[in-house]
């Protein structure tokens, strides 16, 4: 009678088995950088319509956050959508996010390198009708925070 050697096969569909749990566990919970940038506009658009604009300003880049004092970006916020549109709320969809290799604010500020563009859609019911905005966000990352930035060109 010959003795086999190497790894018994029950061993072996373990390990395969185990490296296959691995794998499934990484990709469910690890998102992919435009997952991330996809997830902090949803937040963005989500305390914009809750009229967190405090919220929603903490998560701009800080060249966003010079452009707009938060007292006066929540102040306006408030009297643009609630005072002049009469609406408290909108929804809201936001698409998948695009990976740019450089995108700028303006012209005249930093560019940036692996940027991601995420369109997102308004739609308001108010006193004039429903109307819909359509804008492009854009996330960046900086360091360990991402942020949000609107274009100006």
């Amino acid at each position: 009678m010959r003795r086999r050697r190497g790894l018994p096969i029950q061993l072996i569909l373990i390990l395969v088995g185990f490296i296959l749990i691995l794998i499934l566990f990484f990709l469910l919970f690890h998102s992919s950088p435009e997952e991330k940038a996809k997830e902090l506009v949803h937040s963005f658009y989500k305390y914009e319509q809750d009229a967190d604009f405090g919220s929603s300003w903490e998560l701009f880049h800080p060249l966003m956050q010079e452009r707009f004092e938060k007292a006066d970006y929540i102040q306006q916020r408030n009297h643009v959508f609630v005072g002049h549109f009469g609406t408290d709320t909108f929804k809201y969809t936001v698409d998948d996010a695009e990976k740019l290799k450089t995108w700028q604010m303006t012209k005249n500020t930093t560019t940036f390198h692996d940027v991601y563009k995420v369109p997102i859609t308004q739609t308001y019911k108010s006193t004039y009708g429903t109307f819909t905005i359509h804008q492009d966000v854009f996330v960046v990352q900086e360091s360990d925070d991402w942020t949000i930035l609107w274009s100006y060109q």
